[in-house]
Parts: structure tokens; C-alpha cells; sequence
């Protein structure tokens, strides 16, 4: 390309058979090289604007989206975008999205009694509000010094449908959870309330929770992180985003405030890879739109 672009400039002093000659280049070549230009350039343009795109999705995504979700937004407009040019323009721009890392908090208590596994690590639901599943996550906020945080996810369109924080770990922390599920939804009853075997989750006190709800509580095994697996990686997800690399906040303000703002992007703009790259409440939305236009077909 560059031997083409030297032929291109000095060709009218010396000639572009005399140049292609010397420089090894076969004149069909450089015609047709010079013939193709515009097009050439055309796509220049074009990548630079994808680029700049990806840059603006990117940086509105708090710098957590890859490839996948990036090239979802302009497909969502009707724009027609490859995967793998999107890859090759966000691997030239140093443009990187974020990967997950796992950590367990699970701290079980041997004499508690266990409810059934009624998941079977079938993570899915034909319908919201029948099957969520809990579990917590910590967050540091200063030397020595977390906020815990228990989340309730809804396994059909992966919604976060409650969640709440404290400074303990103790039963309330996942109590206020499932109320604030309960809020969301108006009726946790006949639904399918999975979480780990921890303490909290054992406890007579979320059972009772549990019980009042109408919701039927379901216990992954001792010691498998698999058969909670969904509510562990949106925890791990969360984390992952808010941290970006840091180990923590400065303090609590700071720390409750970007778990809100993370929470409520989450359910209205985060793409999920599970969804059709759709965010939850835009899922549900079209779950709702399509039973009612059969409800009325029928």
C-alpha cells in the first residue's frame, strides 16, 4: 500500500511503469489500487465514525461493555454492524470491556434446616415473578470497613426485583431484600425463592419471610457454587462494573450511591447477553406486548 501511494506521488516526474519496475510492483496492481481509492476512503470514513461510536457506547456503558453488547446498540437502531469489524476497530482503539471474577461470601450453619433444591440448575422462566434467586455480595468502603449487599433476581428476564444494603450480613439484610422484591412485583406468591445454604438464607426468620410472601423456598447443595450459579454471577457482574479494577469506595455515600445508579441502569439500559442483549425491563416489556396481542388474537 505505501509502495502504491509513492508510485501515486511521483509518477509524474518519473513514470508508474519506470517506478512499479523498480519497485517490484506489477502496474495492474497499481491501477487498480488507485481505481478502488474512493471506496477506500469511503470505508475510512465509515470506520471512523463506528469508532467514534464505540467510544461514546463504551464510555456511556461505564467502560463495562465488549463486543457483543457495542455491536447491540447500533442493531437496535436498525444499523447494520459486523461483530468482527466492531472487535477489529475496539482492538485498534486499546477499547476493552470488563471480565468477571468470582468470589464465594457463603458462610452455611450445619444445624440449620435446608429446603430442596427445586432449581436443578434450570436457570430459566417462561414467565416473570416465578422463580428469582438471592445471594450476597460485600463491598469495601475503607480500610476494614464493607457494605454488604443482598440482591433477589428474576430468573426469567434476569430483572433485579429487590435488593438492599447494610453494614452486617446478619438474616434482615436478605429479609429487606425479599420485601423490597415483593414491592416491585406487589405478590411474591406461588414463586420460587432459590438462594445458597448460608446462614441467613437458613434462618427461621427468612423462612417465616418467605412463608408470609407465599413463596417457596429452594436451597442450592453444601459446598456447589453451581447450583446458585445465576444470582452469583449477576453479584459477580455488579462488582466487577462498579469496582473497574479499584478495591473499593472511599466511603459509605459514595458506595451507596453508585450501587443505586448501577442498580437502576442495570434494570432499564444494561444489556444481557441472555436477553437478546435487551435490558430486563425492556425484555418484560416485550413479554407483556406479546401476550396481550395474543390474548386479544384469541
Amino acid at each position: 500500500m505505501y509502495r502504491f501511494q509513492f508510485v501515486a506521488d511521483h509518477q509524474r516526474r518519473y513514470g508508474v511503469k519506470r517506478l512499479c519496475r523498480v519497485l517490484g510492483l506489477a502496474r495492474s496492481s497499481f491501477y487498480h489500487w488507485r481505481r478502488t481509492a474512493p471506496d477506500r476512503a469511503a470505508r475510512q470514513v465509515a470506520d471512523a465514525r463506528l469508532a467514534a461510536r464505540i467510544r461514546r457506547i463504551h464510555r456511556d456503558s461505564d467502560g463495562t461493555y465488549g463486543v457483543l453488547r457495542i455491536t447491540a446498540e447500533p442493531r437496535d437502531g436498525g444499523e447494520r454492524v459486523n461483530r468482527k469489524k466492531v472487535a477489529r476497530l475496539m482492538k485498534a482503539a486499546a477499547i476493552t470491556g470488563l471480565r468477571l471474577r468470582r468470589k464465594r461470601t457463603t458462610v452455611a450453619d450445619p444445624a440449620a434446616t435446608k429446603a430442596p433444591d427445586r432449581l436443578g440448575r434450570t436457570f430459566t422462566a417462561a414467565e416473570p415473578n416465578t422463580k428469582h434467586v438471592g445471594d450476597i455480595t460485600y463491598l469495601r468502603i475503607g480500610a476494614g470497613k464493607f457494605l454488604c449487599l443482598a440482591t433477589v433476581l428474576d430468573l426469567a428476564s434476569r430483572r433485579l426485583a429487590g435488593w438492599a444494603i447494610a453494614g452486617h450480613m446478619r438474616a434482615g439484610l436478605v429479609i429487606d431484600a425479599l420485601a423490597a422484591a415483593e414491592r416491585t412485583r406487589g405478590s411474591l406468591h406461588g414463586a420460587i425463592m432459590h438462594t445458597d445454604h448460608g446462614s441467613q438464607y437458613t434462618s427461621k426468620a427468612f423462612a417465616d419471610a418467605c412463608r408470609q410472601a407465599g413463596a417457596t423456598q429452594s436451597m442450592s447443595a453444601t459446598g456447589s457454587s453451581a447450583d446458585n450459579a445465576a444470582a452469583e454471577s449477576f453479584n459477580a457482574t455488579l462488582k466487577r462494573e462498579l469496582l473497574q479494577g479499584r478495591k473499593g469506595f472511599a466511603g459509605e455515600r459514595e458506595a451507596r450511591l453508585a450501587i443505586f445508579r448501577w442498580c437502576q441502569r442495570y434494570n432499564t439500559v444494561r444489556r444481557h447477553s441472555r436477553l437478546g442483549q435487551r435490558s430486563p425491563l425492556t425484555y418484560e416489556t416485550a413479554l407483556a406486548t406479546r401476550s396481550t396481542t395474543l390474548t386479544e388474537a384469541a
